[in-house]
């Protein structure tokens, strides 16, 4: 395939530039000419200067910028056979033998339609004697999907790009509405996006600790609004100042009418004598820069999408490409189509447990959890129920607080008490303990840190005595610890001392611990990241200049790797690549020839541990003696910003559902009598538990990371992406090819 388009269609999504960018650099470096069409499907029925071959710079500088570069449009046109036929005309005029979409189920939809009708275009062109259709002949024109939609929505991936940065500003403006609710013990209403389904209200909620969701998807009882009083009712019995009630903007009745913002604010204002007040947050949802998760989700789907289209045959079906279990698969359009429209038409047929059934088990598990942590009052405990202790080690990690508020309200659920450890080991040595109560954890998932304190403390051997006794002071039956890999070390120690069940979630910001793709904390660093690396963009792109960042991270690069591929960066210096000096001046020949071809800016992010003579000042002081006149070079060392702040969504959500499978894993241990250590941990199966000393067998004790890492091959796509222009370095194939293979296909 020697030449290929690629479009933006229906509604914009944060990260569709990203995806473009992929598309774009990816199939230069195959030897291939990129196209792209402006204002979607639209652009290719004008043809003309709507479609335009890309240069390799076209595609600097996008990354941070929201919405689409290519322009975007819902064509009516496009809808006709004729307009179709108008695009089949455009397309072989350019000679574009494939075209990857990015867009929604109707633009999806439009790219199936393309492919079934080519043939028949084709050959109906030729016969009005355009030449192009005469040559084309009997082959296949491959089209490609990529689930571009703040909405969630799309059958096939766990997540659609734009889903995420919507999410992030959903999140944030229910944090910035609690803060006035709460001053004014006021009770707000919330209407968010996402057409028929539920994904940017339920997990708005579930982020934020909203009190009362209502969603598309979940069938309404007659008077539903008599239970959301009730509960409110209670909750403010207990003592909670303020309530938020978030609303999804395809929300129902039973009878199919929509539930309107403005009727359940005059519920409440009836029924709860409330000072209710409504927010619609409208298309603020769906603009701003992306967030990190979106920019490398939108860059691994973009490269997947390229390498399939440049090795599809005549036998290759139109599929989409999406994240499932964190791995690119593809999935056949029409499946991708019919059973993202099978929601809507389950709902409006009045089947909602069939539309539930619909949507992925991470969908479900967060619907079944938000009701349990949004109920006003725990179980009772029986007589001589053993307490679960928890406790935060090591570092503190952004998400923490989110999975202590849900570890707590799983276990009080369940009639189990709850104590708090102060200060981490330190304080158990201690007997530092506080009971954790229903609402005395209210507003835990947006605070970031840990409420409950972490030291650094390495347990003595006298140590598991003096424990033992507190644990049986305060009638603690299983313990919990949240925290990095010195907390698993402490927690394998005090297993092998004291026989009790005994839980670890992962919880730092290195993302560096066996068993689990993902820590609690990592993301909220890697945004933190990506934001001052934006800033420092905009700030230094009138000169040339190259700026050395440090990060982060001890011995595991994942910051440095994931934070560079979603920022644009040229080079990423990880522990798990040795720099030498050789490396050192290929990196600089690389940056100097990118300026003399017109850029005007260079970013390495360095981990903070990579080498102890090529520190960060080095790196400044070299690349400024060999820039002379090319360039300046300035160095950033972000510090503990990257570990503060308020937890993404990702976090929060992650904290939420590590601390429901840890609360669940310890109460099991408890109802069965069994004394176990585990570790939470997400992976193709999704979040599960292991036994801690298999988790511990996965390490490398030297390093202090995990032999295998699953981002690792993402390495050389950053190296790919990153040349100042195509060929500039011959990445391995083999190592791209691991994580940009063509997917099997996803039954």
């Amino acid at each position: 395939m020697e030449r290929i388009a690629v479009l933006t269609s229906g509604g914009d999504a944060p990260g569709m530039n990203a995806a473009v960018r992929a598309v774009l650099r990816v199939g230069l470096d195959l030897g291939m000419e990129v196209y792209g069409v402006r204002e979607g499907y639209e652009g290719l029925i004008q043809g003309g200067a709507m479609i335009r071959a890309l240069g390799w710079l076209d595609g600097g500088g996008i990354m941070q910028a929201g919405g689409t570069i290519l322009g975007t449009a819902r064509s009516q046109r496009f809808r006709t056979p004729e307009g179709r036929r108008e695009a089949v005309r455009h397309l072989l005029a350019c000679g574009i033998e494939g075209l990857v979409v990015i867009g929604g189920d109707g633009s999806l939809s439009g790219a199936q339609l393309l492919y079934d009708e080519w043939p028949a275009h084709v050959a109906a062109l030729a016969h009005d004697g355009l030449p192009e259709a005469a040559a084309w002949g009997e082959r296949r024109f491959h089209v490609v999907g990529l689930p571009g939609s703040i909405d969630n929505d799309l059958y096939g991936t766990d997540m659609s790009i734009g889903a995420d940065t919507a999410l992030n500003t959903v999140v944030r403006n229910l944090d910035q509405l609690v803060s006035t609710a709460d001053a004014h013990q006021r009770t707000f209403v919330v209407e968010v996006m996402g057409r028929n389904c539920g994904y940017l209200a339920l997990m708005g909620a579930l982020a934020t600790g909203s009190e009362w969701v209502i969603l598309p998807e979940e069938e309404m009882e007659p008077r539903w609004h008599t239970r959301m009083i009730e509960s409110l009712k209670t909750g403010r019995a207990m003592g909670r100042r303020h309530d938020t009630v978030i609303v999804a903007e395809g929300a129902r009745h039973t009878d199919g009418l929509p539930i309107r913002s403005a009727d359940i604010q005059r519920i409440l204002a009836e029924r709860l004598s409330a000072d209710a007040r409504v927010t619609v947050l409208g298309h603020v949802q769906r603009g701003g820069s992306p967030s990190a998760f979106d920019r490398v989700l939108a860059t691994r789907l973009g490269a997947a999408a390229v390498e399939r289209l440049a090795t599809a045959g005549d036998e290759t079906a139109p599929a989409m490409l999406g994240l499932v279990a964190n791995k690119p698969v593809a999935t056949p359009l029409p499946e991708v189509v019919s059973k993202s429209r099978g929601v809507q038409e389950q709902i409006d047929a009045g089947n909602y447990s069939a539309a539930l059934e619909l949507r992925n088990r991470a969908f479900r598990e967060a619907l079944a959890l938000l009701r349990t942590l949004s109920r006003a009052e725990p179980k009772a405990p029986a007589p001589a129920t053993p307490a679960i202790a928890l406790l935060t080690g090591d570092a503190d990690a952004p998400g923490m607080n989110a999975a202590l508020r849900t570890t707590t309200r799983i276990a009080l659920s369940e009639g189990y008490r709850v104590l708090g450890v102060e200060n981490g080991f330190l304080g158990l040595t201690r007997g530092e303990f506080r009971p954790l109560e229903w609402m005395s954890v209210s507003g835990w998932a947006r605070r970031g840190s840990t409420v409950l304190g972490a030291a650094r403390y390495d347990l003595r051997p006298d140590d598991s005595e003096r424990i033992a006794g507190h644990l049986r002071e305060q009638g603690v039956g299983a313990l919990i610890c949240l925290g990095g890999w010195s907390t698993y070390l402490q927690a394998a120690a005090l297993a092998a001392a004291l026989p009790l069940p005994l839980i670890c979630v992962p919880a730092t910001i290195d993302n560096n611990l066996p068993c689990t793709d993902f820590s609690i904390g990592a993301d909220t660093a890697i945004n933190s990241i990506v934001e001052a690396v934006d800033k420092i963009k905009d700030a230094a792109v009138t000169t040339h200049r190259a700026f050395i960042i440090e990060v982060m991270g001890r011995n595991c690069g994942y910051l440095a790797l994931m934070s560079a591929l979603a920022s644009g960066a040229e080079k990423a210096n990880i522990p798990e690549e040795r720099l030498t000096l050789a490396r050192l001046l290929e990196d600089i020949e690389m940056l100097l020839h990118g300026f003399s071809r017109g850029k005007k800016l260079g970013i390495v992010i360095h981990n903070e541990q990579v080498s102890r003579n090529y520190d960060t000042d080095f790196l400044r002081r070299v690349l400024e003696e060999e820039g002379g006149e090319e360039c300046e070079a300035r160095s950033a060392v972000l510090g503990h910003l990257q570990r503060g702040g308020t937890p993404s969504p990702f976090d929060r959500l992650l904290g939420a559902r590590f601390g429901t499978a840890a609360a669940r894993a310890a109460i099991a241990q408890l109802r069965d009598g069994r004394t176990e250590a585990q570790v939470v941990g997400v992976g193709r199966t999704g979040i599960t538990t292991f036994p801690l000393a298999d988790a511990l067998r996965e390490m490398d004790y030297e390093t202090g990371r995990p032999a295998e890492q699953w981002w690792l091959p993402l390495r050389d796509l950053l190296a790919l992406l990153a040349q100042p222009e195509p060929g500039w370095r011959k990445a391995s194939r083999e190592s791209v090819n691991r994580e940009i293979a063509r997917p099997a296909l996803h039954q």
